[in-house]
């Protein structure tokens, strides 16, 4: 994060603090808004130490990792060394955030120090704090705060919507004061002995609306951190990881841990309890139909319960009628899901948001992909009305019979674009023209592609329905005739990005070339042509493919969807290389993004900047990237599974 945010996450629930373990709520350039937040909601707004009265100066500015540590000392001088040292550390659970301070006396006589603990709870929407000018009415809502033996307790109401803060310390607090706006500031007065110490334990529960597990907050942040370490290590047993390549081991080692916290609660189609891949933090910790397929089908060979979580959630949340609101038609595996007050009062669309078109395939995929890895054929049994609503959303409302392709419309309440390039503006011909009416973009054509053979095979071996089976066999078939025919820009030896309302090619030459590879859509002299494309200059970076060539005029570097390098688009490039027998490009796809992992501390953010290797010599960030994403996380496995460990 740009500004130096620190970003602690477990599940559902991240803390993001400043550099001295501070959250003040206010957001930085690129980042998210400081704070506690559990479920789109935040807990907590305000969390600002004092020493004596005045912020304390870092010594040692803070570290992050499961846990984050700094060192302050009252502010002070050369011929004045500070009375006393802090040593703090914090942590985050489930719902629930504990910070320890431990204050060490420098003094060889008795010294009294007075902390303070100023703390507050604004429970505002994650979607109230986007830098995008939208407002939201929130008639009626109230909050109260209730002054505990042991600490204090902040609450919101707004109709039916309930939420609570619990906010307690050990020792208590001497005193608990009013600032006078609407925060609370926790005292304590400790009196050290010569060179003594003392300890403080602070704990944070947060209950958003309709929690109604029992929760514990964790006895102290070492305790939580030894807690993330072995379920990390539970999370990475039996992985075999390249001993000839360090460098990608790391990164798979990384990748994994990151996999093993960004875990969200779901729930089955019989209600059972699950948990599945979340997005990403800051902005995306929730269920995306999506990310949850990419990430789970990058670790299927290595955590194949990524995906048995997954799809069934997606089962559970698929659509069943047509609502415009939502986008949502039967048959449609869910966009977004969302818990916040802004969903639950239908003030933002995401509750259940259907908004895209490549969700549906990609779950399609995603089944018929685990059920070859794992020879699961129950779950393949279980989900057959699921997977057959899929297909038949695919062909009807999605497209496939009427207009020979899947189609999306922009949707003025959600997303313009409903592709993995989501972004307004960025699915657009070479001179930066936005494609309009019904769009049919590339890369949704591959994943259709591959779901209806996927599912056509899962028809004939586990569902006995040869006659079924023919009819996807058949309807593949058709369809890969009908893209090579529409989409190949002869003149530039390229698939076109997408056709618009018109059936006009959208020009724009774009890293979703390299999906058709992974599907397997392009005729195999199609393919090796367009996989050596992606490897000239005006792609590849060095870091990894562009998302759209250099030198067009829609292109920009530092653009979302239109210049930048994305590690989960390259994963995919590089499976669809190997996929086509183009070994070398696909290592050196491979070996661009582990250097890139390796420079950024063995974590791929969700997005690099499109600056080239040859005049950058380390990985440019994108300035609004998710520090911690799903896909991304799991890219570096799908890297091991494409070229191994050369």
């Amino acid at each position: 994060m740009t500004d130096r945010h620190h970003l602690l996450v477990y599940g559902g629930t991240f803390a993001a603090v400043g550099e001295r373990g501070d959250i003040s709520g206010v957001r930085g350039a690129g980042s998210a808004p400081q704070g506690l937040f559990v479920r789109d909601a935040r807990h907590l707004s305000r969390w600002q130490l004092t020493v004596d009265g005045a912020v304390p100066e870092e010594l040692a500015p803070i570290a992050g990792g499961d846990t984050t540590r700094c060192v302050l000392v009252p502010r002070g001088g050369r011929d004045e060394p500070p009375s006393c040292t802090l040593f703090r550390e914090q942590a985050v659970g489930d719902c629930s955030f504990v910070e320890s301070v431990r204050v060490v006396g420098n003094r060889p006589v008795p010294t009294t120090v007075r902390l303070a603990l100023t703390v507050d709870a604004d429970f505002a929407d994650q979607f109230e704090l986007r830098s995008d000018h939208r407002t939201y009415a929130k008639t009626g809502a109230v909050r109260r705060r209730e002054v505990l033996d042991d600490g204090v307790e902040f609450g919101y109401r707004r109709g039916e919507w309930r939420s609570c803060t619990t906010v307690t310390a050990e020792p208590a607090p001497d005193a608990v004061e009013e600032t006078g706006t609407g925060a609370r500031r926790l005292v304590w007065t400790l009196e050290l002995q010569a060179h003594g110490s003392a300890e403080l334990i602070l704990r944070v529960m947060a209950r958003p609306h309709g929690e109604k597990r029992a929760l514990r907050v964790p006895r102290s942040p070492s305790a939580m951190a030894e807690k993330l370490l072995a379920y990390e290590g539970e999370f990475m047993e039996g992985v075999a990881f390249p001993t000839e390549w360090p460098e990608l081991a790391t990164a798979c080692v990384r990748g994994l841990a990151d996999l093993a916290t960004l875990q969200v609660q779901a729930t089955g189609p019989d209600g059972e309890e699950l948990r599945v891949p979340a997005a990403g933090a800051p902005w995306f910790l929730a269920l995306l139909g999506r990310d949850a397929l990419l990430t789970s089908l990058f670790a299927l060979p290595y955590r194949p319960q990524l995906a048995a979580a997954t799809l069934p959630a997606l089962a559970a949340a698929q659509a069943t009628e047509s609502h415009a609101p939502s986008v949502s038609q039967p048959g449609k595996i869910v966009h977004e899901v969302r818990h916040g007050e802004l969903a639950h009062f239908g003030q933002v669309p995401y509750g259940r948001y259907y908004g895209s078109v490549d969700a549906t395939p990609l779950f399609l995929v995603v089944l018929g992909a685990y059920v070859e890895h794992t020879g699961d054929t129950a779950l393949a049994r279980r989900l057959e009305p699921h997977a057959r609503a899929a297909v038949a959303w695919m062909l009807d409302h999605g497209g496939l019979t009427s207009r020979g392709y899947l189609i999306y419309r922009a949707d003025q309440g959600g997303l313009a674009n409903q592709n993995w390039k989501d972004s307004p503006g960025s699915i657009c011909s070479a001179d930066g023209t936005r494609a309009t009416g019904a769009v049919m973009a590339a890369g949704a054509q591959g994943y259709a592609y591959d779901a209806l053979r996927r599912t056509a095979w899962v028809a004939r071996t586990v569902w006995d329905d040869t006659t079924y089976a023919a009819l996807l066999e058949q309807a593949a078939a058709d369809l890969r005739d009908r893209f090579q025919r529409d989409f190949w820009m002869p003149e530039r030896s390229f698939p076109a990005l997408a056709l618009d309302g018109t059936g006009r090619q959208v020009d724009a030459l774009a890293s979703d070339a390299g999906h058709l590879l992974w599907s397997g859509l392009l005729d195999k002299e199609y393919g090796e042509v367009v996989g050596r494309r992606l490897l000239e200059p005006d792609f590849f970076s060095g870091w990894g493919v562009r998302t759209l060539a250099a030198g067009q005029a829609a292109y920009h570097p530092l653009s979302y969807h239109r210049g930048s390098v994305w590690p989960h688009d390259n994963a995919l490039i590089t499976l669809g290389l190997a996929r086509y027998g183009l070994h070398d490009e696909a290592r050196t796809v491979a070996r661009a993004l582990v250097d890139a992992a390796t420079a950024t501390g063995h974590r791929l953010p969700e997005v690099l900047a499109g600056y080239g290797r040859d005049t950058h010599s380390e990985p440019v960030p994108y300035p609004h990237a998710c520090v911690r994403e799903s896909r991304a996380a799991a890219a570096p496995l799908a890297l091991l599974t494409a070229v191994g460990g050369a």
